[in-house]
């Protein structure tokens, strides 16, 4: 007989077993009451109306006509030039020295020409890193903002006893001293042609041929010419790799890391080159047994005029170039795109070649280069002359010449507090006013100091400047910041 506990045990677990259908029941129920009211909603009292449709906010609606795009637009061709006793009275109190020497300077109406400013505009001075405007205005012209320059590999002639199975591979440079170790990097201006995807065609068609090796690889640098560094450069600026003996071939600008942009340089960068490219070389030819011998010579001579083309990469353009020049202002780059332009003339590809090629592109612009010196053309040259007027008078051209392949060098000047050798500039109360508007080159050696471009004023003309200091008290503290004010004073002026 059963007890009252296992009685009440039962009788729990009966109803655990009726659970899912209780509450199935319960669940049925509540769902059919709302039904029931939508059914017969005259069960539950007066009629509710349907509710209307839900409205979208506006900001999921598809718009009916696209907003007017909000970029910046042409100068207005009405904005007055500014008046220049008034110009004078503002520039004259911020452009003075900290110490000894002077500043020149000149200020134009980049769409008139008129002279707003002139403080001995006409004085020739040594302008320091300013002459990378002529360079920049001479490569655009002779050479063209979308050109290319190719570095090639191609097979050169055979090596060893008469017989074996040994040829040599040339790397003949062309002129990209941007070329970077690894694979290309079409995104990019600094190794946009790269060593490793040159040296992985480079073994594949010595695959196609049958060929295993071994391969000795040799450099052809002979598109230089003279002497590969300027007589004009002091030995102390060379040591410091401020500039490197010059060849159509380096890595880096001629830097053993990209990172670090100071500090001494390779001084043979067609052989350092070489070596880059035989060591990805080896690499990419390891799986199909390619050996590559080691060192690196020099071809004597040039690269037989029907040598097989094994493989070939592109640097960025010239414009693209010419930017990095500006903003950056390296010395190597500047001088490799003087003796391109003179190559690209029809000149020798040399330091003398790449001095006359930048007069000679400034006189068929319509510069005046009376009493003009080009030592030089990156401006390390203590020996260079030019006056603030010459390059007030460049700038103007490539913002508002007609000669537009000049308007690609626009983007390459640094932005006041932004980009470039500017970005750490403009940050103080005399000049931080003008970050982001004054656009300009500069120019620094120990007694030097220089900045020349351009800027819209406060009334919207578009006004072209260059301030040249000399003779300075090296280190003094004011100068650079008082170029800088100077430019802000230009672009806050309502000057009319």
């Amino acid at each position: 007989m059963a007890t009252s506990r296992e009685r009440l045990t039962g009788q729990f677990h009966a109803l655990v077993r009726a659970w899912p259908t209780l509450l199935l029941t319960v669940l049925l129920a509540v769902l059919a009451l709302p039904a029931g009211m939508l059914v017969a909603p005259g069960l539950t009292g007066t009629a509710q109306s349907a509710p209307g449709p839900v409205q979208a906010p506006a900001w999921q609606l598809v718009p009916e006509r696209l907003s007017v795009p909000q970029g910046i637009g042409p100068l207005s061709t009405t904005a007055p030039v500014p008046d220049p006793a008034e110009v004078a009275a503002r520039l004259d109190p911020v452009l003075r020295t900290d110490g000894g020497g002077t500043f020149t300077g000149v200020v134009q109406d980049a769409a008139t020409g008129k002279v707003l400013f002139d403080r001995d505009g006409a004085a020739n001075r040594v302008p320091a890193s300013n002459m990378k405007l002529l360079t920049a205005a001479a490569a655009l012209r002779a050479i063209g903002p979308d050109a290319r320059f190719t570095t090639k590999a191609v097979a050169g002639p055979a090596t060893g006893p008469a017989g074996a199975a040994s040829r040599t591979v040339v790397l003949v440079g062309g002129g990209d001293v941007l070329l970077g170790p690894g694979e290309s990097a079409e995104d990019k201006v600094l190794g946009h042609a790269g060593l490793a995807t040159l040296a992985k065609q480079t073994a594949e068609s010595l695959r196609k041929d049958g060929f295993a090796g071994p391969v000795q690889v040799l450099v052809d640098d002979s598109l230089f010419t003279g002497p590969s560094l300027n007589p004009a450069w002091s030995p102390d600026d060379v040591a410091a790799g401020e500039v490197a003996p010059l060849f159509p071939l380096a890595l880096n600008a001629a830097r053993f890391d990209p990172a670090v942009t100071t500090g001494p340089r390779p001084q043979d960068s067609a052989v350092t080159t070489g070596e880059a490219f035989a060591a990805q070389l080896k690499a990419a030819g390891a799986a199909g047994g390619l050996t590559v011998a080691t060192g690196v010579g020099r071809l004597e001579g040039k690269p037989a005029a029907d040598a097989a083309v094994l493989g070939r990469v592109e640097s960025a353009t010239v414009s693209q170039q010419v930017d990095l020049m500006l903003q950056t202002s390296d010395n190597y780059l500047a001088e490799t795109l003087g003796r391109m332009a003179a190559a690209a003339a029809g000149g020798p590809a040399s330091s003398d070649g790449a001095t006359a090629a930048v007069l000679q592109q400034l006189t068929d612009l319509g510069i005046p280069t009376g009493g003009m010196t080009v030592a030089d053309v990156s401006g390390l040259a203590l020996a260079n002359q030019v006056s603030a007027r010459q390059f007030a008078e460049v700038v103007r051209a490539i913002t508002s010449g007609p000669d537009t392949r000049l308007r690609a060098a626009l983007g390459g000047f640094p932005v006041a507090g932004l980009t470039g050798t500017l970005g750490d500039r403009y940050i103080d109360d005399s000049s931080a006013e003008g970050a982001g508007l004054v656009r300009a080159k500069t120019g620094t050696l120990n007694t030097v100091i220089a900045l020349s471009g351009y800027v819209v004023d406060a009334d919207g003309r578009l006004l072209v400047f260059s301030f040249i200091g000399n003779e300075l008290t090296p280190g003094a503290a004011g100068n650079k910041p008082a170029l800088d004010a100077s430019a802000t004073v230009l672009a806050a002026c309502g000057c009319s």
